[in-house]
């Protein structure tokens, strides 16, 4: 297994930042408007996240924590199927603030580390500048 971290400070205060992405459902659409078209729930613990690649994915929602501004979810099919795929997204809060974002992927088979790098850096920057704007 292999994993890709990515993190980016944004000039916005946690409780902003969190309140983006803690919308487990319009989420994406929230934080990358135009690299992801759709977002909605499947079930009550499941969204159907569509990319402007056309690239559709199921995601299953694992654990929620408004406290820490963290939650995890796995790719559980659709267009996108690698064998494994759990991520996570946290939000702290800095003294001036602003807030570190950081995103966590672990992907199996390990090669696809290096695929799921760039596009998560597009999407770490679309997001800081969406919030920031």
């Amino acid at each position: 297994m292999a994993w890709v971290k990515k993190e980016i400070v944004i000039e916005a205060p946690a409780e902003e930042v969190w309140a983006v992405i803690a919308d487990f459902e319009k989420g994406p659409v929230l934080m990358g408007p135009g690299f992801v078209t759709d977002s909605r729930l499947a079930e009550p613990d499941v969204r159907v996240v569509t990319f402007a690649t056309g690239a559709v994915v199921r995601e299953r929602l694992i654990s929620y924590d408004a406290a820490e501004y963290r939650f995890a979810f796995s790719v559980i099919g659709d267009s996108v199927t690698p064998a494994h795929d759990t991520a996570s997204m946290q939000v702290f809060p800095l003294d001036n603030g602003h807030s570190r974002f950081v995103w966590m992927h672990d992907v199996l088979p390990a090669e696809l580390a290096a695929a799921f790098a760039p596009i998560m850096e597009r999407g770490i920057a679309l997001f800081k500048q969406t919030v920031e704007g």
